[in-house]
């Protein structure tokens, strides 16, 4: 099954085991920098070389499906702060929900308004989704914020049973989503996605390096 990886840390992983893709990366970033500068806004510098990084996820690639019940969550809780989650039933689509399609329209979410499979998230602060144009290609077509996804990940945080100290996530309360998206608790499509998501956000805003989608 095709299916997200989601990833920190890609050029200085790069530089060591393929330097080719090293520079087909550094490409991408420049082009994403270009509509940054268009816009006003400050560049991102990739480090070539970083620290041992580690996350507490259990799975950092899964099916789109996960995605995509992520985004449906956040689509509600946005729109309402007391709705809570519950598992889709079987053969429910979580694309198919109403609510996030109207909210997909909007065009102003970091967490929906990105592709799928491929683009960047930038460890810098901007509200703007930020979309290719006719003089600038961009990977995936849309360049999110790292800050800006993370806000949106505590937004989602209590539909779907997480607790969060201000927007940190303790070690503890990371052990315990990794508990139940391993018990399945109806919940763990949601839960997969949002912790590598957090994970990825807390990474590359400690380490200023950007977070890839492929």
């Amino acid at each position: 099954m095709m299916g997200l990886a989601i990833s920190v840390g890609a050029l200085a992983d790069l530089q060591e085991e393929d330097p080719e893709g090293a520079q087909w990366l550094v490409t991408a970033l420049e082009e994403a920098n270009l509509l940054l500068q268009k816009a006003g806004l400050p560049q991102h510098n990739e480090p070539a070389t970083l620290p041992q990084l580690d996350s507490r996820v259990m799975l950092d690639s899964f099916p789109y499906s996960f995605l995509h019940t992520l985004r449906r969550a956040y689509a509600h809780a946005r729109l309402d702060a007391q709705w809570r989650a519950t598992p889709l039933a079987d053969g429910e689509d979580a694309t198919e929900d109403p609510v996030l399609d109207a909210a997909q329209d909007d065009f102003d979410s970091h967490l929906i308004c990105h592709s799928d499979c491929e683009g960047f998230y930038f460890p810098l602060v901007f509200e703007e989704v930020i979309f290719a144009d006719k003089e600038h290609a961009l990977l995936g077509g849309m360049l999110g914020s790292s800050y800006s996804l993370r806000a949106e990940l505590v937004t989602v945080a209590p539909a779907l049973g997480i607790f969060l100290l201000g927007e940190e996530l303790s070690d503890e309360e990371a052990a315990r989503i990794n508990a139940r998206i391993d018990a399945e608790d109806g919940l763990e499509r949601e839960l997969v996605a949002w912790l590598a998501a957090y994970e990825a956000c807390r990474l590359s805003i400690e380490h200023k390096t950007a977070i890839v989608f492929n």
